[in-house]
């Protein structure tokens, strides 16, 4: 089987740059640009009704976790200097 060699025009102007399209999905599993789909399990999902809830408990999460590591880094650094 010959390819043929089809010449076409370019009007396209220089700065639209195809390869750095995105081109969102169509039905039901399309995302808006930038974010990101998390589905919860069912019993996780009873206890957080939305977005910003699961979000506002992340957070306290994040907080926490980086509390315990400052605690600890500093007990074993008055551990280390009392030795």
């Amino acid at each position: 089987m010959k390819k043929d060699n089809l010449s076409m025009e370019d009007d396209l102007r220089p700065e639209y740059n195809l390869k750095d399209l995105r081109v969102r999905k169509v039905g039901s599993d399309r995302q808006g640009f930038g974010s990101k789909n998390i589905h919860l399990e069912p019993d996780v999902a009873e206890v957080f009704p939305d977005a910003n809830s699961v979000n506002e408990a992340l957070r306290f999460l994040i907080r926490m976790m980086r509390q315990n590591q400052e605690s600890i880094s500093k007990t074993i650094i008055d551990k280390n200097t009392h030795q």
